[in-house]
């Protein structure tokens, strides 16, 4: 699939103090005709991230129609699992109720960071979430007992699927590190059953990281989207028939860096969505959102 890049349609320019830099992680939530709803994780003056939206018209996606004055999901307390940061992940919406995904940062000293899976919840109706509990609901544990990272959830019936980041090391740098993909299963998306399932692992050692999954099924096939570390973030792209065992087909992502400009250097964060029989894609560039999100859509 050849992607057709349509441009940056938002960066924060110092908004609000809680939103001074970066959109990093979109998410896209359907909210009536051609308006969607987008949300992202954009940072403070020391780094925290928050998690803001904005609402835009398909029809003009450069015309912003909002932007929220507060923050959607905000830092923890001193001491909780995402007292340095909250970051989106993905969004699950049910009949009655919204499900909204995401990470928790603390910073460490021994290693750079330690994250884990958090929730927030809403009516179906509604712009204001509360968090699920103080507590991840993934955590670090035996099967994951160093990070854990962007998850990626979709409701088969009564089967809640997910597909997360979770490191395999720490070194002496960043690039050291070994996140990949893996896959847990859950009956109500709260309470997570994960067996260290390596759904998509990483392909040599120049790669560092697998991150932020997005996933659809169509016509019998899982595809996947995700950002793969080298010497900086690429979207890939891999297909399934199962959902747990996967071939990567980067090759076939469709989509790369610019010769100039927001994304030139980087490519990452990929939430793909179909909208009017159009495949769209979101995503990032240079610096982990710290330029933006852009807009692409799919050549048909």
């Amino acid at each position: 699939m050849k992607w057709l890049k349509q441009g940056l349609i938002f960066c924060p320019d110092r908004n609000y103090d809680w939103m001074l830099s970066h959109a990093a992680n979109p998410v896209a939530e359907h909210i009536g005709e051609s308006l969607f709803r987008v949300y992202f994780s954009c940072r403070d003056k020391d780094q925290r991230s928050s998690i803001g939206f904005i609402e835009l018209d398909m029809v003009n996606p450069v015309a912003i129609l909002r932007v929220s004055s507060q923050p959607v999901i905000s830092p923890g307390e001193t001491g909780t699992f995402d007292d340095s940061g909250t970051s989106v992940a993905c969004l699950v919406k049910t009949r009655s109720k919204k499900y909204l995904f995401y990470v928790g940062w603390n910073l460490g000293v021994t290693a750079p960071w330690r994250n884990s899976i958090g929730l927030a919840t809403a009516a179906s109706d509604e712009v204001s979430f509360s968090k699920y509990s103080p507590a991840p609901i993934v955590d670090r544990s035996y099967m994951d007992p160093l990070s854990l990272s962007y998850p990626w959830v979709i409701r088969e019936g009564a089967l809640w699927r997910m597909w997360y980041g979770s490191n395999l090391r720490w070194g002496p740098g960043q690039k050291d590190m070994a996140y990949v993909i893996k896959y847990a299963e859950s009956s109500n998306g709260i309470r997570w059953n994960r067996q260290g399932v390596i759904a998509i692992g990483l392909e040599s050692e120049k790669e560092s990281a697998l991150a932020r999954p997005c996933v659809i099924k169509e016509d019998g096939v899982y595809k996947m989207w995700y950002s793969r570390r080298g010497e900086s973030y690429r979207i890939g792209y891999a297909e399934s028939l199962d959902g747990i065992s996967w071939q990567r087909k980067d090759a076939e992502a469709g989509i790369d860096v610019s010769t100039s400009g927001w994304d030139s250097e980087m490519i990452e964060y990929p939430f793909v969505f179909d909208h009017d029989g159009k495949r769209y894609m979101l995503y990032n560039g240079n610096d982990f959102g710290k330029t933006g999100v852009g807009l692409a859509m799919a050549d048909s």
